[in-house]
């Protein structure tokens, strides 16, 4: 691998950790601290939050060399994770994971454009995908070991590590990433020029809506395992282990399938399998050996969408990529936030952790059918590569 995409990579695996950690490891959060696992959501939110502002305040670095952006997410990586591994109480660990999440939208959208130019010609949507492995990497290993550093030691460790990976992202992106010189400036109205047109709203809203019916399951995927399946908490790690590799196995086979079929068809077809497969998680939810591989197919869904419409909206952005490649993390992570929430809700009302996954079909739909509406009205008769 390019050496500097295995930079972005790097970082890619810290954000993972801090983003994904948090579902294996919500209850022994909600323990430590004395609150209710749907009180715990919040810690989610809170970093999704992080993610939408983080993602917007890249406009105010717009004309900043686009290495020099990189460098500075990736310190904004180390110090929030830092601060969540030290946190004394509740609201400083809201406050740390805030701030955790500032980087995170901006880092996928200044990267993506980074990978791309990194790339050959006709294997942009490849580059995209090897950057986001860093993310499928960590929920691979970094999140199992993440949860069973909380079960055997400390939940507080887990963020250390995330903390440690920015840091040597930091280092490898120094080392590693040549100068790339800022992207053209088309002003503050021209950045918002793209946005006249129909394909980014319907990537966004297909991200927003579609990827926040997914999360409404896999927000709760720790108490459904251990409080509905009835796997035990150690038995989180190698679950979490399992749902890292459907994340995995679902990018590489969105980057091996972008050599052949254009970006939408991959992930509607991705999203489309979520609708199954969430059906099912919901009616066997209780069954141990039917949720062992939903919980794989679900996952590789969820992340097969993923690559190939963040590379899309690079092309579908002109003359305000970086504006456009903020929006679709602020899309991902405003949907992670409502899931999260919409999830709490339900199990608030005294429904079964099983619910949250039959209360995001709907959404999964819908996102659906808008990146359909994207392949069948401007790609399906495109001669060229996105």
């Amino acid at each position: 691998m390019n050496k500097a995409l295995f930079a972005l990579a790097l970082g890619t695996f810290a954000l993972g950790i801090a983003e994904f950690v948090m579902m294996g490891i919500l209850v022994n959060i909600a323990d430590s601290f004395s609150i209710t696992v749907s009180a715990a959501g919040h810690f989610i939110s809170a970093y999704a939050t992080g993610v939408c502002v983080g993602a917007l305040a890249l406009l105010r670095v717009r004309r900043f060399p686009l290495k020099r952006i990189m460098l500075l997410l990736a310190a904004l990586i180390a110090v929030g994770n830092l601060a969540a591994a030290a946190a004394p109480g509740t609201w400083a660990l809201l406050a740390a994971r805030f701030i955790s999440g500032l980087p995170h939208g901006a880092y996928f959208g200044v990267g993506a454009i980074v990978a791309r130019r990194l790339a050959a010609p006709g294997r942009e949507v490849q580059a995209v995908a090897l950057m986001i492995a860093g993310m499928t990497v960590a929920n691979l290993v970094g999140v199992p070991a993440g949860t069973w550093l909380a079960n055997a030691l400390s939940w507080r460790l887990a963020f250390l590590c995330a903390g440690v990976a920015g840091a040597a992202t930091f280092v490898c992106l120094r080392l590693w990433l040549p100068y790339m010189a800022p992207l053209a400036d088309t002003g503050l109205r021209g950045q918002f020029r793209f946005l006249r047109t129909l394909p980014p709203w319907l990537i966004f809203g297909g991200v927003f809506i579609g990827q926040s019916g997914i999360y409404c399951w896999y927000s709760y995927i720790d108490p459904l395992l251990t409080r509905v399946s009835g796997f035990s908490a150690a038995d989180l790690t190698w679950l979490m282990l399992l749902a890292g590799t459907g994340m995995f196995a679902g990018n590489l086979l969105a980057g091996r399938l972008s050599l052949r079929y254009k970006p939408a068809l991959i992930a509607g077809g991705m999203q489309a399998s979520a609708l199954v497969f969430l059906l099912l998680i919901f009616f066997f939810a209780d069954v141990k050996w039917a949720v062992v591989p939903l919980t794989f197919v679900c996952t590789m869904a969820m992340f097969g969408s993923g690559s190939p419409l963040q590379s899309s909206i690079v092309v579908y952005s002109r003359g305000g990529e970086m504006l456009g490649a903020a929006l679709i993390q602020i899309a991902y992570n405003a949907g992670n936030a409502i899931a999260a929430a919409v999830g709490g809700a339900v199990i608030h009302a005294g429904c079964g952790y099983q619910y949250p996954a039959l209360a995001g079909l709907p959404l999964v739909a819908v996102g659906t059918v808008l990146i359909f509406i994207l392949y069948f009205r401007r790609e399906r008769r495109s001669p060229s590569p996105l």
